[in-house]
């Protein structure tokens, strides 16, 4: 190939690269923190960093589920209540002396038969996800509240918070299992022929299922997988407090829906990383970091996250209409 080919070849890959939705969000993310790192000396300090990435580590790991549903044209608003109710049960199944992983593998089981119902509601019975994880999302809250008795579970084995806070060469446990889940969520979505297909039913249902695809099949796998995550996402945030808290999991399904979107996942379905998901809840997590340094009073986060979701879905929208000429 003559230079001229190669510059060329070089030029259209550059473009590739600086045209996907996760090097934008990648772009904001370097030049923020660089303008928080001059503002803001504490907000370089290893200890702060390491702060952003254990408190994204739950929502990481919710957001490869979310992610799934979202490209393939569903959502779960019950995630929060599913990751406080598997970190409540686990604790009280701890107390009742059963040996931790066992505790652990009957935690995740409930955030999967959760998950799972939501799945066969929305695919058998034909209840849109909105109503149905809405309805699912109070239900399993309350129950919760009902099994803990509207009281913190304390007083967990060592040989189970360790998982929250324990650490590998000076990173925590937590940080770690969620990058881990990313990086393969995110190779699987990109080239497993099983998960691939979430693209085509979320772009178009009814061509999807003429094609072969098992659009039920698949939708009730990525609402058990989702629950599961959910699970597991409270199993990790219960050992880390060493305790389950009546109030965990509260306003994450917002969040990590927002990240999502911000990621470059649509409403509509059919597109969306979870590496983007990933890189979403990363920004969303310096935005909430910068606001505690900067001493703002913390009723603004709320505000701030809620602006966020809203200027991302009206992005998206906005992306759509133009995509189709109108």
């Amino acid at each position: 190939m003559n230079p001229k080919g190669k510059r060329t070849t070089m030029v259209t890959r550059i473009r590739w690269i600086t045209d996907q939705r996760e090097f934008m969000i990648a772009y904001v993310i370097v030049l923020g923190s660089i303008a928080m790192a001059y503002a803001i000396p504490g907000f370089r300090h290893p200890q702060n960093l390491s702060a952003i990435l254990l408190a994204l580590a739950d929502q990481s790991i919710i957001a490869v589920g979310m992610t799934l549903l979202l490209v393939s044209g569903s959502f779960d608003l019950s995630v929060g209540s599913t990751m406080a109710l598997a970190g409540a049960t686990t604790a009280i199944w701890l107390t009742m002396g059963l040996p931790v992983p066992v505790a652990i593998l009957l935690g995740l089981a409930v955030g999967g038969l959760i998950g799972l119902i939501n799945g066969l509601i929305i695919t058998e019975i034909k209840i849109n996800p909105f109503i149905t994880t809405l309805g699912m999302m109070s239900l399993v809250r309350g129950l919760q509240m009902v099994v803990t008795g509207g009281r913190n579970i304390s007083e967990l084995p060592a040989s189970f918070t360790v998982i929250g806070q324990g650490s590998f060469l000076k990173v925590q446990y937590p940080i770690i299992i969620s990058i881990v889940l990313v990086v393969i969520g995110d190779f699987l979505l990109r080239r497993s022929r099983f998960f691939r297909q979430n693209y085509y039913v979320g772009a178009n249902e009814r061509a999807a299922a003429l094609s072969g695809i098992d659009v039920k099949k698949l939708r009730i796998f990525n609402h058990a997988l989702t629950g599961l995550l959910a699970a597991l996402a409270g199993i990790i945030i219960t050992a880390r407090l060493g305790s389950a808290s009546t109030s965990a999991g509260k306003g994450v399904e917002l969040r990590v829906i927002s990240a999502v979107i911000i990621g470059g996942a649509s409403l509509s379905g059919g597109v969306g990383t979870i590496a983007g998901a990933f890189l979403g809840a990363l920004l969303m997590s310096i935005i909430i970091s910068s606001i505690n340094l900067l001493g703002i009073e913390l009723n603004w986060i709320d505000f701030v996250l809620g602006a966020t979701l809203l200027l991302a879905v009206i992005a998206d929208t906005y992306g759509a209409r133009q995509k189709r000429g109108e």
